[in-house]
């Protein structure tokens, strides 16, 4: 067989077929390249048989073959490799000609020189380049925990127990291959954004306009589907100024984490940072510089405190860094602040003092930027479990990317995050039919679509069996190697050796430990990890914070995180903000009821109900008096009025009742079960009012129809008049019309209580709390009319109109007259404009019910959007 060689970097490689060659951003790898759009670990090319194949790894941005994109390819020589690219990232040149072979080594360190110093980092440098808290902590992490870390409490209170030396043989069990600087914001270890070097820059000239956006005719494509087809130009104007102007892109153009109004356009100056996707520009002279953000981010809390009504602090001076491509586990007691943190972190609820930092840009202050490029995946599994695994992700994928996406790209971005979590052989299974670690998977996978550099995880091991307990830890491992940051907040402490740091929270929220898992335990001075949490109980009083604080782990990991000032950019204060929306309104809206039509139709059993129980519901008021006429009896010649109608009165009654159940029943548990779903998308860019309306939509049809099968069934047996007020011969429908209005206004009521409540388990009381009210004020069991403050109140209720109206088309005043001497109820008049007040009173308070869903709706989204 023919040498195949390598060219790449201006160096040739001879491949030898005994061995694979690994191609990433790594500097460990065997060719290295200096580009943020190759992946850390992009590809590796290795002999399979008598042929040579490349093989990608999920890369970000791809590996391209004569300018498709692949998976896995053979290679021979004329073979033309782009990685990140296919126009012009790095290219790999194949042909038959053999090459003087150097030293795998010697070249690839020859690779790495090329490379600028913030992209080379590796974990041992030479003594003499390291700052002295790096080689202190370089120094602690080469020895053993016990002789490395442990320590006597530094201010010792009486109470304090005398901590218990562990066991000689604890070692440490993982040593991070890729450690940072401590607080990870050391300069010499976690660069400060505006010091990277730029992936590409541009040469302007006077009036030149430059085009940004994923169409391959743009002067500056971005291959990044958060960004629009066309997104923005940037306009060099005469005076030499340059202008930005979005082009009506879908997520958004922002300057300085700021977006700008769609279609609108902003004047540059020397310091803004203009934001398209994953990618930023700043204008340095007369170029455009691209720095294009593949994951790997610094992050940083500083001083973190969150305080509550009457003063209480729940989070006490938190503090903690870490570098790229890390994973970092949370750990601690009930109550010590895990969950008010996580939101802290994620913007969800700010914290009252304190920033955080991504890549020292302010998270709070460019929120509607930067929350695109955060996942966090809830304690509760954030997709529809009825659905396929593939058929949540594509909906997941329409709402998310931009309308001018195609299904093509949707399709090609979710096999690739299948494929790289593993799940692509699970792909037409329904969610529910998975196990607990793979439906983790799947959530982890929903949150991978849009690529985001820092992924946070809420207890993702709860209620999982120790297998799959350390699947999922092995799996964030995974994805920091691959270049992001993750933070999982967690109670098992099984697998802490995975992670590269462990932030430790003490009762009443203040940080009793950060630093390498494995000095953890000797630092505390027990054996267990339940020792330490039974410490934390039986010493809630003990000033953990300030033992931390007097230590030497503190100096090491954590004294230096004020070090770095964050980026200087005139930012406005916090304030409301409407994020940008993937998807126009018509398009969330038409995308959430193809979804919820879907999630229904998976449900059999919801879809027999929902045809049992109106069908029921209206055959009970066949029991009364079946057959017998909803007509007014003979006048009585004593009182000169008809005979009640007993009959019709109780039918009705019946019928308001099943009506009122079947439409809250429908809906009362809607939004209580989609609470953690609702808030994740809507800090994606969800529109409240189009997956509000998308739940009326829907509930409101089923919901209607049900009402017509009821009123039908309880209707059509029995005389009705011949004609009625509005529709002429159509008295049955006419008569339907109320029950099919009624069913709707119970629905949205119903969605009251589901936006109200904050478990599931609460709605069935209220539920049938609502039903027994609805039957009291139908007007049916007693005189409404006259009854001062009682009729006033009825008004509140649906049943109080919806049988108001069938009233005044049967004619109630006399079907069921008052006593003598009473006065007729006006809302029963035989009247065509009485008919109308009803119906339209009843049509006005599902609208008043809407408007209080939208605004109780508003309390579950991330504060940061509501400010």
């Amino acid at each position: 067989m023919p040498e195949l060689v390598l060219e790449a970097n201006g160096r040739t490689w001879t491949l030898d077929p005994s061995r694979a060659y690994r191609l990433g951003r790594d500097p460990q790898g065997d060719i290295v390249f200096d580009d943020a759009r190759v992946s850390w670990r992009h590809a590796t090319i290795s002999r399979s048989g008598r042929d040579w194949v490349i093989e990608d790894h999920s890369s970000t941005n791809g590996t391209f073959l004569h300018g498709q994109r692949i998976h896995e390819s053979q290679l021979g020589p004329g073979a033309a490799l782009r990685l990140g690219n296919a126009n012009d990232g790095p290219l790999l040149s194949f042909t038959g000609t053999a090459a003087p072979a150097a030293e795998p080594q010697q070249q690839r360190y020859a690779a790495q020189s090329a490379n600028p110093a913030w992209a080379r980092q590796t974990p041992q440098q030479p003594a003499a380049q390291q700052t002295p808290h790096q080689a202190a902590s370089h120094e602690a992490r080469q020895q053993t925990p016990p002789q490395a870390s442990h320590q006597a409490p530094q201010a010792a209170k009486s109470g304090w127990p005398e901590p218990q030396r562990p066991h000689s043989s604890h070692q440490p069990q993982r040593i991070p291959q890729q450690q940072g600087s401590g607080g990870g914001v050391d300069a010499g270890s976690t660069p400060v954004y505006g010091d990277r070097s730029p992936t590409t820059f541009h040469q302007f000239t006077i009036g030149r306009i430059m085009r940004i956006g994923r169409a391959l005719e743009n002067d500056l494509v971005v291959s990044d589907l958060q960004v629009s087809r066309h997104h923005a130009e940037f306009h060099s104007m005469p005076d030499g100024r340059m202008e930005i102007r979005d082009l009506g892109s879908h997520n958004g153009t922002y300057v300085n984490g700021q977006p700008i109004p769609k279609g609108g356009s902003l004047l540059l100056g020397p310091a803004d940072i203009v934001g398209v996707g994953h990618s930023t520009f700043r204008i340095v002279g007369d170029r455009l510089e691209e720095f294009v953000d593949t994951g790997e981010v610094s992050f940083s809390a500083r001083h973190l405190t969150v305080t509550v009504d009457g003063g209480k602090q729940i989070l006490k001076d938190v503090s903690f860094g870490v570098p790229e491509k890390s994973l970092i586990a949370v750990i601690g007691p009930s109550g010590s602040g895990k969950s008010t943190l996580l939101k802290a972190l994620t913007g969800y609820r700010p914290a009252n003092q304190g920033d955080v930092l991504y890549d020292n840009r302010n998270l709070y202050k460019q929120f509607a930027e930067l929350r695109q490029r955060i996942g966090l995946v809830p304690q509760d599994d954030i997709l529809h479990k009825e659905l396929t695994v593939k058929k949540a992700l594509k909906y997941a994928a329409k709402l998310r990317f931009p309308a001018d996406t195609t299904g093509e790209e949707r399709e090609h971005r979710i096999d690739e995050v299948l494929r790289e979590l593993k799940l692509d052989i699970h792909r037409e299974k329904k969610v529910t039919a998975l196990s607990g670690g793979q439906r983790k998977r799947v959530s982890v996978a929903l949150e991978l679509l849009t690529k985001p550099s820092l992924i946070f995880l809420d207890e993702p091991t709860s209620g999982l069996d120790p297998g799959m307990d350390r699947d999922v830890m092995q799996l964030l491992r995974g994805l920091a190697d691959d270049g992001r940051t993750v933070l999982v907040v967690t109670h098992s402490v099984a697998e802490l050796a995975l992670c590269d740091k462990l932030l430790v929270m003490a009762p009443g929220g203040a940080v009793a430990y950060f630093g390498p898992p494995e000095e953890a335990l000797n630092f505390f001075g027990y054996d267990t990890w339940a020792d330490v949490f039974s410490a934390f109980e039986n010493y809630r009083d003990y000033d953990w914070a300030g033992r931390w604080k007097g230590s030497q782990h503190y100096q090491m990991y954590a004294a230096d995180i004020d070090a770095v000032a964050p980026q200087s950019v005139q930012t406005p204060p916090m304030q409301g903000m409407k994020p940008p929306k993937p998807q126009g309104w018509t398009g969330q809206f038409t995308t959430l009821v193809r979804r919820y039509v879907a999630v229904i139709a998976s449900d059999k059993g919801f879809l027999a109900l929902m045809v049992i129980l109106p069908a029921v519901l209206g055959a009970v008021s066949l029991l009364i008096d079946f057959g017998n006429a909803l007509l007014p009896k003979p006048v009585d010649p004593r009182t000169k009025l008809p005979e009640p109608n007993s009959t019709a009165t109780t039918v009705l009654l019946i019928l308001a009742v099943g009506a009122c159940f079947a439409g809250a029943a429908n809906s009362v548990r809607e939004l209580i079960k989609e609470r953690v779903i609702y808030e994740r998308e809507r800090a994606t860019g969800l529109s409240r009012s189009a997956y509000l309306m998308s739940k009326v939509f829907v509930l409101g049809v089923i919901t209607v129809l049900q009402g017509l099968l009821v009123g039908v069934i309880g209707f059509s047996s029995r005389g009705i008049p011949k004609e009625g007020l509005v529709l002429g011969h159509a008295t049955l429908v006419e008569l339907c019309l109320p029950v099919m209005g009624l069913g709707f206004t119970s629905m949205m009521f119903g969605l009251i209580i589901s936006a109200l409540v904050k478990t599931s388990e609460k709605t069935m009381p209220l539920l049938v709390m609502f039903a027994i009210v609805q039957v009291v004020f139908t007007g049916c069991l007693f005189t409404l009319n006259g009854a001062v403050g009682v009729n006033e109140f009825s008004y509140l209720m649906p049943s109080r109109w919806a049988v108001a109206a069938a009233g005044a088309t049967l004619d109630f005043n006399q079907v069921n007259p008052p006593k003598p001497g009473g006065a007729t109820d006006p809302l029963w008049n035989h009247t065509v404009s009485a008919w109308g007040l009803d119906m339209l009173a009843l049509v006005a308070l599902g609208v008043v019910c809407g408007f209080l869903v939208a605004r109780f709706l508003r309390r579950h989204e991330p504060e940061v959007m509501r400010k």
